[in-house]
């Protein structure tokens, strides 16, 4: 049995569920780039860490436990983790290394990898799930990124083409698919596509809050084919719609 089964096995246990589920939430207590949580089959959290209550402008555990993602999140950034939640406990499957922005302490965001594992009981009876969003940071410093992604990266900021691709990248870089993925994971701890999809976001969350374009217009200079794949990126990636972000923002 490999650890990560014993540790689901051991949160699971409805005799053992209030001693392990406090012991998790305290070793995780020690980690303020990661959100982590435990919760039950309707969505609501059992187990917290402090750097997830800190991060949504509450004060204590007891103000989160209970409640569901869209009880301490207001609009669209409360329901999409709810609806994920719902998801993975509906059909069993796990969300891996989902790239979204999230409140860092509101007003302020920052982007995360959530992962979201199904909890089952001795009869495989889904009773719950656990997971964690740990915070998406540059692991190197970046004299250590090769000059050749420097420039292309540059490049692809600059312009922000539609034609950008994981293959782009590799071609202006003269690398295999495969040595461009270990470097997007090696300095930014992100697939090529997520590296990717995140510049065209932050690009576009700084247009809304700082100017004054049309959604639509937005979308053309971050290198959306049209309004509708914009919006869809833009809510996948942060929980909520480029107006909704920019109404926020303000």
């Amino acid at each position: 049995m490999n650890p990560r089964t014993k540790l689901l096995k051991a949160v699971t246990s409805e005799s053992n569920r209030t001693v392990d589920v406090g012991l998790l939430a305290e070793l995780f207590d020690s980690t303020p780039d990661m959100a982590f949580f435990v919760k039950d089959a309707q969505g609501r959290y059992i187990a917290v860490n402090d750097s997830l209550v800190l991060r949504h402008g509450w004060r204590e555990k007891r103000d989160v436990i209970g409640k569901r993602s869209s009880d301490i999140c207001e609009g669209d950034l409360g329901i999409i983790p709810t609806q994920q939640d719902e998801r993975v406990i509906r059909t069993g499957k796990a969300l891996l290394n989902q790239l979204e922005m999230q409140w860092y302490r509101p007003p302020v965001m920052t982007w995360c990898l959530t992962t979201k594992l199904p909890m089952r009981d001795a009869e495989g009876n889904i009773t719950g799930l656990i997971g964690f969003s740990k915070d998406v940071r540059t692991l190197v410093e970046p004299e250590s990124i090769p000059a050749a992604f420097a420039k292309a990266l540059a490049e692809f900021e600059d312009h922000l083409s539609p034609d950008v691709t994981p293959t782009w990248f590799a071609e202006k870089c003269q690398l295999t698919a495969r040595r461009m993925a270990t470097l997007t994971k090696k300095v930014f701890d992100l697939t090529p596509g997520q590296f990717i999809a995140k510049i065209r976001i932050d690009a576009a969350t700084r247009l809304l809050r700082e100017t004054g374009l049309s959604v639509s217009e937005i979308a053309h200079q971050c290198g959306f084919y049209d309004h509708s794949a914009f919006t869809r990126a833009f809510r996948n990636a942060t929980g909520t719609t480029p107006r909704s972000f920019r109404q926020l923002a303000k």
